[in-house]
């Protein structure tokens, strides 16, 4: 991250910006940086100011505490703010659900796209996997136990047993351990995990709701259900992408969404 700004409650937050044009700011997922999303970034940066960052808790961001949901909007305000007060936003999985809850909160921004904002609607186990994932995981943040909560996640996500065993082996575990409080974050971010309607209601700007043809189809669904609950909601599907979307596939039409 090449720069930093200072959220309203003093917490610092590091960004780096590429290319040149209208600002858009990159909000990632759960167990992510900002560097998650420089892939995207770069892809953007023929037409656009991309903007990543290191959500509060992660890379090189503080991490004041208690946290709220609303400080992390805060931040976002204090991006836009730094990139000179004018920008759209895009956010991936509970990426999305913090800017979706940014629009709701009466955020500033030109218009905003989300892909695959997991909320349970139409997940098999509902939002009852959820509910038990959040008891699961505050026991072992409390505890202390780091990998703990990591596979936790993993599991909630569909990742095979024997692929969580061996990721504990990799070299890349030490890096998810290190942001493993963070997940309590996005776990607050999502809520009751449930499409928050009567919030976006509210939202006043368009926005892309985004879901990859090849994943699941309660993915698509609650993109779908998304869209449907925005006054200015448009729903699409990429072809042929997963949760892992290809930032080739998705460059080009959040280019097209976002240069209108």
């Amino acid at each position: 991250m090449d720069d930093k700004t200072l959220s309203r409650d003093g917490t610092s937050i590091a960004y780096a910006r590429t290319g040149r044009g209208p600002a858009v700011i990159l909000v990632s997922g759960a167990m992510s940086t900002g560097g998650t999303l420089a892939p995207l970034a770069a892809r953007l940066a023929d037409g656009f100011e991309a903007v990543v960052y290191d959500r509060r808790g992660r890379g090189e961001s503080g991490d004041t505490r208690p946290y709220e949901v609303r400080r992390e909007v805060e931040d976002l305000a204090a991006l836009v703010e730094a990139v000179g007060g004018d920008a759209a936003l895009f956010g991936v999985s509970s990426g999305g659900a913090l800017v979706l809850e940014a629009l709701a909160s009466g955020l500033p921004v030109r218009r905003a796209a989300v892909y695959e904002t997991p909320y349970a609607d139409f997940a098999p186990s509902g939002a009852e996997e959820r509910a038990a994932y959040r008891r699961n995981l505050t026991e072992a943040l409390e505890r202390g136990r780091r990998g703990d909560a990591v596979e936790l996640f993993l599991r909630l996500t569909g990742m095979a047993e024997a692929m969580i065993q061996g990721a504990r082996q990799s070299p890349m575990w030490a890096g998810m351990e290190s942001v493993a409080p963070s997940l309590a974050h996005d776990d607050l971010v999502m809520g009751d995990s449930l499409v928050p309607r009567e919030r976006l209601a509210s939202v006043g700007v368009p926005v892309l709701a985004l879901a990859g043809g090849a994943s699941p189809a309660w993915m698509r669904e609650a993109a779908r259900a998304v869209a449907e609950a925005l006054p200015q909601g448009t729903y699409r599907v990429l072809e042929g992408q997963t949760h892992m979307v290809d930032p080739d596939a998705l460059g080009p039409v959040l280019s097209e969404f976002f240069a209108v």
